[in-house]
């Protein structure tokens, strides 16, 4: 049984300072496909722009009824700044371990301000060609706290040739042979990227242009340069140009580069997504916003400024709360359990505390008083009671039981009968108490005395006893009390 593929919806901005381009589109195994475009952008007197774009993008999603699970922005490149690094190491790692050191390094300056992205153009044995990108941490902390006010959290914040050159990586096509530089302006920017993404191959240039410059003769005079910099690498053969003006020609341009220089049409890239160019949205912003939309997809190593500044948390808090959801429902599964067993165990033992009730009642009649024990068995205790009654009525005890004079003194006569004659046993003293009885004396050895003793703890219990020597014979004091 074949399962359906699964498909979420990824919010895409292409952010600018006073303007934003919104992509939303379904992601699922057959590819992208756009469900809503529009353009949002404020005035500069609307107080701070970055919350104000923000509050327009969530208020037209609602207004156009677009639901997403992941955003992406891309950074206009008038927010960051692009250099040229090395770094001696291959391994990405390591390049992420180092890569602040050697952007200050190469810069010359202090990098504890910016946020830093960075990308892999080339790989060998002295090491790898890094394009990196640096941005103000001020910026991204009124980025998130203006998009966070919003309750929109990006996963990806990422410079917009990044998200240009991964939509024209998704969307383009060429021959084999073809080596191809692609040129792209909008009305304010311009764009150098080299699709492919091989080593030795991944180029990414942005820069601001004014409406006003000649984007032809910007093209005649870079285009050889990048060239000349791609130090072991096939010389690129052919220049693919997208001009928002429409000014260029390519011709003409194809003559003075000596290559060849074609037109390409971004609406054309989008296929069936061209409708949603159709709003008044530009080709280039599209674009780069249809891009950012597809971040995350890619296993490749992702040019992310939040990688750097204020990792995304997002996948972690929410298996967070779903850990907090399943706890606290184990927890009232468990009060429940625990409240049913303990109303079956209360019910359980109704009958039986409602006869203790009632033996407790007659326990005490029977004992004169006395509380019904709570931890002694009751059946103990009035069975040793029921034995001494017949012990008075025997006449083996007297009426108030072993704790009488009487009784105690039969106790010790008989401990002294055992033991009298072995031992050589001469009593001085015998103090009796309501509690206990003492005895003072002396036997003939200190073997003797604890022959006496032995014959006491028979049927007494020996609370306390002291014995010392008194001239040839053997002294001790006793304290015993009857058992009970």
């Amino acid at each position: 049984m074949k399962t359906k593929p699964q498909i979420q919806n990824n919010l895409g901005i292409y952010l600018g300072r006073k303007s934003a381009t919104v992509v939303c589109a379904s992601l699922s195994g057959k590819g992208q496909d756009v469900v809503g475009c529009f353009e949002v952008s404020v005035e500069s007197d609307e107080g701070s722009s970055m919350e104000a774009l923000a509050s327009l993008i969530v208020r037209s999603c609602g207004e156009r009824k677009l639901s997403f699970s992941r955003v992406s922005v891309a950074l206009d490149c008038s927010f960051f700044m692009q250099h040229n690094v090395h770094s001696e190491f291959n391994d990405v790692k390591q390049i992420a371990s180092t890569i602040r050191f050697d952007t200050e390094e190469a810069l010359a300056t202090d990098v504890t301000d910016v946020a830093i992205a960075f990308r892999i153009n080339s790989s060998g044995d002295k090491g790898s060609d890094l394009t990196v990108f640096t941005v103000n941490k001020e910026v991204m902390r009124e980025i998130l706290v203006a998009f966070g006010k919003n309750n929109i959290d990006p996963e990806f914040i990422e410079p917009d040739v990044n998200a240009l050159l991964r939509y024209i990586d998704e969307k383009s096509s060429f021959a084999e042979d073809e080596r191809p530089l692609f040129g792209l302006f909008s009305d304010h920017n311009g764009y150098f990227v080299i699709s492919g993404g091989e080593a030795g191959e991944s180029l990414m240039r942005t820069f601001v242009v004014s409406s006003s410059q000649d984007r032809g003769k910007l093209l005649g005079r870079e285009v050889p340069v990048i060239n000349a910099l791609r130090s072991g690498a096939e010389a690129l053969n052919c220049l693919k140009v997208f001009d928002s003006f429409g000014s260029l020609n390519s011709e003409q341009l194809g003559e003075q580069l000596g290559m060849g220089v074609s037109d390409i049409d971004l609406k054309e890239f989008a296929g069936s997504q061209s409708q949603a160019l159709a709003d008044g949205v530009g080709a280039v912003e599209f674009s780069i916003a249809s891009g950012s939309a597809l971040s995350g997809l890619s296993k490749s190593v992702s040019v992310n400024f939040r990688s750097d500044f204020m990792p995304f948390m997002g996948k972690k808090i929410q298996m967070l709360k779903n850990l907090k959801v399943v706890s606290i429902s184990a927890v009232v599964v468990l009060l429940i359990l625990g409240a049913y067993y303990q109303i079956k165990l209360t019910q359980a033992n109704k009958p039986r505390n409602q006869l203790r009730e009632r033996f407790s009642k007659e326990y005490s009649a029977v004992m004169m008083g006395e509380k019904f024990p709570a931890r002694r068995s009751p059946v103990k205790k009035l069975s040793g009671e029921h034995r001494r009654i017949k012990n008075i009525k025997s006449g083996q005890l007297s009426v108030t039981g072993e704790q009488s004079i009487g009784a105690k003194l039969t106790l010790i006569f008989e401990a002294f009968n055992k033991c009298a004659l072995q031992t050589n046993l001469n009593v001085e003293k015998i103090s009796i108490t309501a509690k206990n009885v003492r005895i003072v004396g002396d036997t003939s050895n200190r073997k003797s005395t604890l022959k006496v003793f032995d014959a006491f703890r028979e049927k007494m219990e020996v609370l306390q006893y002291r014995y010392d020597t008194k001239g040839t014979r053997d002294g001790f004091t006793l304290t015993v009390s009857p058992k009970k």
